[in-house]
């Protein structure tokens, strides 16, 4: 695992060079999803401490009780019947595109004296196997939200095409990042609006060129999943 890791890292390192970006502007998100609780153990002992998992069960039962300096995030869709057990889970929540679930997490939030982060997820390759807004629609829908009192807006997540060519995800990127820079601090609602949670292992170099501050990572990192 370790030396998985130091080939992210060098990937990073290297294409954050190539933009004249730090690599310490990049968080690497170990996704852990279907991975046993020994295999998160070992990447904890090996540096890890952002953690994407795609099921609310599953971030129950690996990320709790919550550990100081360990960060899980929710980076599947979550139905709103599982929005009570991902507060509990998570620090995090990357998949939000509607304002139910907005408004049901602020409620939930409250009553569990919490604070939680949330990206909104953007289906910036508008392929209909993806989920998440649409680009007509993200600008009017981000500007309009309510001003968070336990929510913190943090940014934005996308995933990009499915194509085999990291390039043809390049436009699905940059829509991304100038959509996040139109509304970081138009309002103080977006005053913590930075992130940019986009690529993955196929395609995090052309992503951290066109501004990720967080990559997803998973069977590069922890060898193949377990089903």
């Amino acid at each position: 695992m370790e030396k998985n890791k130091q080939k992210i890292l060098a990937r990073i390192e290297k294409a954050c060079k190539a933009c004249g970006r730090s690599s310490s502007d990049v968080r690497l998100v170990w996704v852990s999803k279907t991975q046993p609780v020994s295999a998160v153990e070992s990447a904890i002992a090996a540096g890890a401490r952002d953690f994407g998992e795609n099921r609310v069960q599953e971030a129950l039962e690996k990320f709790l009780p919550q550990r100081e300096g360990i960060v899980c995030r929710i980076i599947g869709p979550v139905q709103k019947n599982k929005l009570r057990k991902a507060v509990l889970a998570a620090q995090a929540i990357d998949t939000i595109a509607d304002l139910e679930s907005v408004q049901k997490l602020e409620a939930l939030c409250k009553e569990a004296n919490k604070n939680l982060e949330i990206l909104f997820q953007v289906n910036a390759s508008e392929e209909a196997t993806k989920s998440g807004l649409s680009m007509a629609e993200a600008f009017d829908f981000l500007n309009n939200l309510p001003e968070p009192e336990r929510l913190v807006y943090k940014g934005l997540m996308t995933i990009g095409k499915n194509t085999g060519n990291p390039e043809d995800s390049r436009a699905c990127f940059a829509f991304l990042r100038n959509l996040r820079n139109k509304l970081f601090n138009s309002s103080a609602k977006f005053s913590n609006f930075t992130e940019l949670s986009m690529g993955m292992t196929n395609d995090l170099e052309v992503a951290i060129s066109e501004g990720a501050t967080m990559v997803r990572v998973g069977t590069a990192l922890f060898g193949a999943r377990v089903f």
